[in-house]
């Protein structure tokens, strides 16, 4: 997998923390860069702690399933890019008035769960897990960081945009990679 491919799956896992952060943005009265990179740090804490973890459990079970790793692949990151898509409809912002550090944890786990799955389909297609890991945590970051700044900035404008690119871009990638394994492209 490709610098460039990596990039564009670190953008599609990070377009569910960008959502959140623009409603993060939003509950702030003023801007704030403290609280801005504190979000970042989370959100992209735990993307790249979630594909390791889903990465190390797809090494056990990779000897099982080679056979059909790019049938997984493509149907996790499909199911991921459908429920993203589905979520870009709903023009709700999850409560911020409470800034705590406990309620920005269970932000960044929920919105981290589907770059566990994407961790599993790194073990199955012996992906480099570190620079993937870097490559989104980095990513989700810089990308948080700028949905708070956005959230302050302009609303709820941009939020159900972001999920529903996030949610393409992770299906196109799912059949890219079916494709390849096909012999098609």
């Amino acid at each position: 997998m490709g610098i460039w491919e990596l990039f564009a799956i670190a953008t599609g896992l990070s377009m569910d923390a960008f959502a959140v952060a623009i409603c993060r943005g939003l509950s702030l009265k003023k801007m704030d860069y403290r609280q801005a990179l504190i979000t970042g740090c989370f959100f992209g804490g735990f993307q790249a702690l979630m594909p390791l973890l889903g990465y190390t459990v797809g090494l056990q079970f990779k000897e099982y399933i080679t056979a059909i790793d790019h049938w997984i692949a493509f149907i996790l990151l499909g199911a991921i890019g459908i429920n993203m898509i589905r979520e870009s409809r709903d023009e709700s912002c999850e409560n911020f008035s409470n800034g705590s550090l406990k309620n920005l944890f269970m932000m960044s786990l929920a919105t981290s769960i589907d770059a566990l799955a994407v961790g599993i389909t790194f073990a199955f297609l012996a992906v480099d897990i570190f620079p993937a890991v870097s490559i989104i945590g980095l990513t989700t970051l810089s990308i948080s960081f700028a949905g708070v700044k956005i959230g302050n900035l302009f609303g709820t404008k941009f939020k159900s945009k972001a999920e529903l690119t996030g949610g393409i871009i992770l299906i196109a990638i799912g059949i890219k990679i079916l494709l390849e394994h096909l012999g098609v492209i």
